[in-house]
């Protein structure tokens, strides 16, 4: 099990925020207020069920420039040395985003694995605690659909959607298909592509995918500073009330009490 995050790489494509130079990309993605927030949102979110996950046998890429601006830069290297499971890696501005992720995974890669699962993982998401033991478990069930084609994607489809604003929180029950966040892609392990190769929201293209809609697997947050602030399609479903706060506690590690704190009223 094989992912790669971002966190606020220098690149110029690859992103739903275009710009027309590095120094205007640079200027926007080094924006100390911007990577405050950022980080807040990494360490807030993201980080948690990362820390505890139940099969602990994945690796985690922090893709990021060489240039980015301490303290972050030296903070990043300070997680990777307490969280075993992630690994930093430091690219250089690309023209083009497809070989500058493959350059971030590339060394991680075990060529004695028969399949590896690779994963996105945005700054500002979670995933459930078991993810990567739910991931591998269900693989073994739909092995045979991979090994026709040596490439297959399970999609952990239900999760919540977390909006941040100055108005506080909402998280909303969603059943959201091919979303990217709790979204593997099985490969060989001689095969070029990374799970940022395909768009995933077309990825019935390239390969089967199998939808595993129980148990919740995921939080999507929007906000501000996200790439898409788009909800997206998907299907509503329904919880009890103050469900979604034990959610929160049960799947991810997380306490809304404290993510109010910290999130509400960011800018």
């Amino acid at each position: 099990m094989l992912g790669l995050c971002r966190f606020s790489y220098l690149g110029l494509r690859g992103f739903q925020t275009d710009h027309d130079s590095i120094e205007a990309r640079r200027a926007y993605l080094y924006d100390p207020l911007r990577l405050a927030r950022r980080w807040l949102w990494f360490t807030e979110v993201a980080l948690p069920a990362w820390a505890r996950q139940t099969d602990p046998d994945f690796t985690l890429v922090i893709m990021t420039g060489p240039d980015l601006p301490e303290p972050y830069l030296s903070r990043l290297r300070e997680l990777t040395e307490q969280i075993p499971q992630l690994r930093l890696e430091l690219v250089r501005p690309m023209q083009h985003h497809l070989p500058a992720c493959r350059a971030a995974i590339a060394p991680h890669i075990d060529p004695e694995a028969e399949v590896i699962g690779h994963f996105r993982h945005d700054d500002d998401d979670a995933v459930a605690v078991d993810y990567i033991a739910s991931a591998r478990k269900d693989f073994n069930r739909v092995k045979g659909l991979w090994k026709v084609e040596q490439r297959l994607a399970l999609d952990h489809s239900r999760g919540l959607i977390l909006k941040a604003g100055a108005g506080g929180l909402t998280l909303t029950p969603r059943i959201c298909h091919n979303m990217g966040v709790a979204l593997t892609i099985f490969l060989a392990p001689d095969m070029a592509e990374t799970a940022l190769t395909y768009d995933h929201s077309k990825l019935p293209q390239w390969m089967p995918v199998v939808s595993i809609t129980r148990p919740v697997m995921f939080l999507r947050s929007i906000h501000a500073d996200s790439d898409s602030g788009d909800i997206g399609p998907g299907l509503p479903w329904e919880i009890e009330e103050g469900g979604t706060d034990r959610l929160l506690k049960q799947r991810f590690g997380l306490k809304r009490a404290a993510l109010e704190k910290s999130l509400t009223g960011l800018s």
